[in-house]
């Protein structure tokens, strides 16, 4: 049987490079990769749906689903994780507390980002502020005129005002915001401007602590297939998860045993500490893929982003995951 021919778009991190190289093929398919940039691959996949298999965004998919939209199917695949608590940029020396954001202005890129759900769970479920007490800013973080991108349900008391023809950046800058809370770093802090810090300098304990009491280890992204091109191939759905999952678990290794070896394989100092504290925020595997391996961190996100309002109605995993990738066999 000849293989079924398919675009995947996605950035090509390290965990799918031998998918993208050819050393891993899922059974029966094969696969043309395309790398861009994450916003564009979201953007030009929401809008045009321009190839079969795409990273997406998770509070872009929740919001879809949520609104009747089953375009797409998701596979418990989760190329992008990344930890909130430092995504709190303020002015330096202004706050010694997250608690002290309680009746602030804080700005926001988007208020539909995953980035954004994860850290305002961080504000009402860590530090007891609730949504309602923000004072909402809605701009691009160093450009003017970002709008959002899916339609919102604000919960009740919930402010946000949009500001088209500023950024966040110059905002905080100047006063009129207190913070921004953004997956990219303002400007001027990127450029080492001494007036703006995080709020959280060495987030790094905070984020182990948290992981390991919560088991809330933030999804960032998923990977999604047209639903016509499962409808087409009922078959690929598994045959791309395991490759996908193949595919990390190789990369896992690589990195394992980098230290270990003669010479450095990659240019990072301290890997093997590095690897060591993942696997203890996972209980054992780096990254992993599944829907059971994942439920806490899973069911966390459905939570919040229904409580936000980026959901517009409470969403199972069942929906967000077909059954046929949810469990695997046995022998």
């Amino acid at each position: 049987m000849r293989p079924v021919e398919i675009a995947v778009a996605m950035t090509h991190y390290d965990h799918v490079t031998d998918l993208v190289t050819g050393r891993v093929r899922p059974e029966g398919v094969k696969l043309r990769c395309l790398d861009f940039k994450v916003e564009e691959i979201f953007y030009r996949f929401e809008l045009f749906r321009e190839w079969e298999v795409s990273e997406m965004s998770m509070a872009t998919y929740i919001s879809l689903v949520s609104r009747g939209d089953t375009s797409m199917v998701g596979m418990p695949v989760f190329p992008s994780r990344v930890f909130r608590h430092s995504a709190f940029y303020v002015r330096s020396g202004e706050f010694s507390n997250p608690r002290d954001l309680k009746g602030k202005r804080i700005g926001v890129p988007e208020w539909a980002m995953t980035a954004g759900i994860y850290a305002r769970a961080l504000l009402t479920h860590e530090w007891d502020i609730p949504l309602a007490s923000i004072d909402w800013v809605q701009a691009g973080v160093n450009q003017a005129g970002r709008n959002e991108k899916v339609p919102l349900a604000l919960p009740s008391g919930c402010d946000l005002r949009t500001v088209g023809d500023r950024n966040l950046d110059e905002m905080l800058l100047s006063g009129d915001i207190d913070a921004i809370i953004s997956a990219h770093a303002p400007s001027s802090f990127e450029n080492r401007d001494p007036r703006i810090t995080r709020l959280i300098p060495n987030s790094f304990e905070f984020e182990m602590e948290y992981a390991k009491r919560t088991g809330v280890i933030p999804i960032m992204h998923l990977m999604v297939v047209k639903r016509e091109t499962t409808e087409t191939y009922p078959w690929i759905l598994r045959n791309l998860y395991t490759a996908f999952d193949e595919a990390r678990a190789r990369s896992v290794a690589r990195l394992s045993v980098a230290p270990a070896g003669p010479a450095s394989r990659v240019p990072v100092l301290w890997l093997e500490e590095a690897v060591k504290k993942t696997r203890e925020a996972f209980g054992g595997l780096s990254f992993p893929s599944g829907v059971e391996e994942n439920r806490a961190t899973l069911e966390a996100f459905a939570a919040w982003s229904y409580e936000q309002g980026v959901a517009h109605r409470p969403v199972s995993l069942e929906e967000l995951f077909p059954s046929e990738v949810g469990e695997g066999f046995k022998i």
